[in-house]
């Protein structure tokens, strides 16, 4: 072999151990659960009297979903001599004047309403929470987005876990009242729930790390100030904050039960963009606190659970390296009749693609009867995530180059059920040469299933044909539906959408 050869090669198997070493952490994140299975969260004691709660609900430019949030919130049942609702709105559009008539609806009502609105969005959504901390009277303070809709008795479930004084936060699950509406929005859910159930399940039933979700969650005041407060120099100030409280000591709680019902995104630029977020503030809270964690006097087993969760995404780089090298790696060892080599990658990709599998599986099999008919999901469910490694990967590399970006929010339309539709309406995203990058590796893995199938090489064909759908699905679906609806403005993209 060249040495260039040699290179590609080594580089590939390199590249495909680290992604099956976290494959194998997925099978581990399954025991992690399955073990404390039995181990649900349950109040200890009755929370008398109850104490003064602050609900926030950060907006910014949710025109569709604003009227919605506030009357959901509104009839949450609290004493309402201590409730307070904040309605922190960063808007520049109609959002504004959308909220602010339904606050003053509601005040007429003598509910404890108010609408605060920032002339800048410094600290974007931390800051606004951070700002409205300073007046609210609450003891504790629950965070809705706008997207979702709480139940009538979310406090009444959540309230009773603060009986015990070290409870900081506690976290509901996610619902999806618009998982049918396509394939894009299936997907989202069964990814949504693994990570809820299984994830959070496993973590926090066997005593290890785990984080708010940003929303559909209540925080014990005192733990939010005892942890140094909301920071916003990371895209995920949910994270940064979890991390920074379980540190200084306080207890996290995740109910499994306790639904918050909430919309998914439609469109599949909305959802890189979220992803892009998530990915990014995820390694910026990894370069900022995982020093600081490994050295903390914590087991072994929190450590290294805290190690898996943060560095999750470095992930995404691998498998773009990882898609470059498997065109020629496969050549390399087809001209040098290195047939055997296929029992060495062929296993790690097993690991690596069938813990995805059996993770989501897992997941689906907890929460639902018919478990087995969503089954057909899984090969989608997979391309998919290899289609958003583009996406991400550059969110990765924001993040380690400090390249500063502002906190790009998910459009949300009111899409509740399949009749509902969102092309024509504002806050749709221009997103320019990512697509084609997609679209470019796309084909270059059809060339890649062609030469598999001419030579004969049908073991790789199976995770091929993962890579070639994930990438033509996902740079596909974002241009048409960019381009969808003639004659709709689009909003310019910004540097970071570009």
């Amino acid at each position: 072999m060249t040495p260039v050869e040699t290179i590609t090669l080594a580089t590939y198997f390199f590249v495909l151990i680290i992604l099956a070493i976290y494959g194998w952490h997925r099978y581990y994140l399954v025991y992690l659960y399955m073990r404390n299975r039995d181990k649900e969260p349950r109040a200890t004691a009755a929370l008398a009297p109850l104490p003064p709660v602050t609900i926030q609900l950060p907006l910014y430019n949710e025109m569709y979903v604003a009227d919605r949030l506030i009357d959901a919130v509104c009839a949450v049942d609290y004493p309402r001599q201590q409730l307070e609702i904040q309605v922190l709105d960063d808007s520049t559009d109609e959002t504004q004047s959308i909220a602010e008539l339904a606050v003053r609806r509601y005040a007429a009502q003598g509910i404890d309403i108010k609408y605060y609105h920032r002339a800048n969005r410094v600290g974007f959504k931390a800051g606004a929470l951070e700002a409205g901390l300073r007046t609210a009277r609450g003891d504790f303070i629950a965070i809705f987005d706008a997207d979702f809709i709480p139940t009538r008795d979310f406090l009444r479930q959540v309230m009773p876990h603060f009986a015990d004084a070290g409870i900081g936060m506690v976290q509901a699950r996610w619902g999806h009242i618009n998982q049918d509406y396509s394939l894009l929005t299936k997907i989202q859910a069964i990814l949504l729930d693994g990570h809820f159930v299984l994830e959070h399940g496993g973590r926090n039933r066997s005593g290890r790390f785990f984080n708010f979700n940003g929303t559909a969650g209540v925080w014990r005041r005192a733990a939010i100030e005892d942890a140094g407060g909301w920071q916003h120099d990371t895209l995920t100030e949910d994270l940064d904050l979890s991390y920074r409280a379980q540190l200084r000591g306080w207890r996290f709680v995740f109910l499994s039960d306790l639904i918050a019902p909430a919309e998914v995104p439609v469109e599949m630029n909305a959802f890189k963009s979220q992803q892009h977020r998530w990915a990014k503030g995820s390694i910026q809270t990894c370069c900022k606190l995982l020093p600081r964690l490994l050295r903390a006097k914590l087991p072994l087993g929190v450590k290294a659970e805290a190690f898996f969760h943060l560095t999750a995404n470095f992930n995404y780089p691998f498998m773009c390296l990882l898609s470059v090298l498997m065109f020629p790696a496969m050549v390399i060892r087809y001209n040098m009749g290195w047939y055997e080599m296929l029992l060495i990658d062929v296993p790690l990709f097993f690991a690596a693609t069938a813990s995805v599998a059996n993770f989501y599986m897992v997941c689906q099999r907890e929460l639902h009867d018919d478990w087995l008919t969503r089954a057909k999901y899984l090969p989608f469910l997979m391309s998919i995530g290899i289609g958003l490694t583009v996406n991400n990967t550059k969110a990765v590399f924001e993040a380690l180059f400090n390249k500063e970006t502002e906190f790009a929010r998910t459009p949300k339309y009111r899409i509740e059920v399949s009749a509902d539709e969102w092309i024509g309406k504002k806050y749709r995203q221009s997103v320019l040469v990512q697509p084609l990058i997609e679209l470019a590796l796309g084909l270059y893995f059809t060339a890649t299933v062609f030469y598999a199938l001419a030579n004969g090489i049908y073991g790789t064909l199976p995770f091929l044909v993962l890579f070639q759908i994930g990438f033509l699905y996902t740079g596909l679906l974002s241009i048409v539906q960019q381009y969808a609806g003639n004659g709709v403005v689009l909003e310019p993209a910004t540097e970071e959408e570009l």
